[in-house]
């Protein structure tokens, strides 16, 4: 039977190249979603003919039921739409790319509606691990990670046969357009310089988060609930070429690592074909052509957000919600050129120090904090 895939984020770098991958592999789009993009919603809608599409903008949603009035495509709208597409009853799988804190609401609609999840919004873990976790249990849901790093140790440890074989998990990081500067340099850097980010081509908010080195704090919370283990038992390892995804250790000292070129369509075809392996359009991987290959350890004095990720899951509870919700938003002022770079980190640390947290928690709990983070952090700017 041929598999019926709703997709969330389908307008952002994840979504079109997961319709890349969809096209190669014969699946059946029958949900599209996104935030405002109607134009690039209606031409997706029209080639792929899913049976609902939703944008979270309001105003553009009116505009996409305009566009698409001549099909009969239903056009619905706000996350109430998207939460809609996430458990679209035709739907075996949903892929989850929606950017940011947003993610979370329609990761909890696929899994209370027992789809299997594959999970590109790592705010979905960072924010509400516990929750997660603990709902896809009681649903019986796959969570396949579509990251290239989670995808990676995901891909490493198929065929372990006790979680006791699994020592540690080294997690790669690009380490970003910023790699080797001082903290005085980077005082002065502006928001196109931290674009352009050496390997990936991502959104503008990963990218950003990309730089600070925050992206890979957020990975290594995700990874702590995706793979059951200890923030101890994962080091992140600097990787200049981004060709080792990232490897795992096990008892014995063996370490297995998932190695080919930066290209996002191979861990987004894997949580589409898991555990099955089909041909793919990503260029091969030509190992003599590299030569060599480059790991150092991160700088954690200057890129302050790493530690401060390890500090959030290391305490616990809201926690990691409250440094996701503080970067989300200090993320934003950044690219609005209303903050420097620095600030970033600095308002990640007050949030955590001054925001109330605690070690259990509800749904409404991890929204609640998440809103006082970014209300913080507004705060500051007055």
């Amino acid at each position: 039977m041929k598999k019926q895939l709703s997709l969330l984020g389908s307008t952002g770098s994840i979504g079109t190249q997961c319709l890349d991958v969809v096209l190669q592999a014969g699946y059946e789009i029958v949900c599209l979603a996104a935030y405002s993009n109607a134009k690039l919603l209606e031409a997706q809608a029209r080639r792929f003919h899913p049976s609902l599409v939703a944008l979270v903008d309001e105003t553009a949603a009116k505009d996409l039921k305009v566009r698409l009035a001549d099909t009969d495509i239903h056009v619905l709208s706000g996350m109430d739409g998207v939460c809609a597409c996430a458990a679209y009853e035709k739907a075996d799988t949903v892929l989850n790319s929606v950017v940011g804190m947003a993610g979370l609401a329609p990761t909890l609609a696929a899994i209370e509606a027992k789809k299997t999840l594959a999970l590109a919004n790592k705010e979905t873990l960072v924010a509400g691990g516990a929750l997660v976790t603990r709902l896809a249990k009681e649903n019986g849901v796959t969570i396949l990670p579509v990251d290239s790093e989670h995808s990676a140790i995901f891909q490493c440890l198929q065929g372990m046969h006790d979680k006791t074989e699994l020592k540690s998990i080294l997690l790669t990081a690009s380490g970003g357009p910023f790699f080797g500067k001082s903290k005085e340099a980077l005082a002065t850097v502006t928001l196109a310089q931290a674009l352009k980010h050496p390997n990936w081509s991502m959104g503008a908010k990963i990218t950003v988060d990309s730089a600070t080195m925050m992206n890979k704090g957020l990975e290594l919370i995700e990874a702590v609930w995706l793979f059951d283990v200890t923030p101890e038992q994962i080091q992140i390892l600097v990787h200049r070429e981004s060709i080792v995804h990232s490897a795992v250790e096990f008892s014995d000292n063996a370490v297995i690592a998932q190695l080919g070129v930066p290209d996002m369509r191979v861990p987004i075809q894997y949580a589409l074909t898991y555990p099955a392996r089909i041909p793919s359009p990503v260029k091969r991987l030509s190992l003599s052509e590299l030569g060599t290959l480059h790991f150092c350890l991160p700088d954690e004095e200057t890129f302050r957000c790493l530690p401060l990720c390890r500090k959030a899951i290391a305490r616990g509870g809201l926690a990691p919600c409250i440094a996701n919700g503080a970067n989300e938003m200090a993320n934003a002022l950044f690219r609005e050129g209303k903050i420097g770079f620095l600030q970033i980190a600095d308002l990640v640390e007050g949030a955590l120090e001054n925001v109330p947290s605690q070690q259990i928690y509800t749904r409404q709990d991890v929204f609640d904090a998440d809103k006082a983070a970014r209300d913080y952090v507004l705060a500051q700017q007055r």
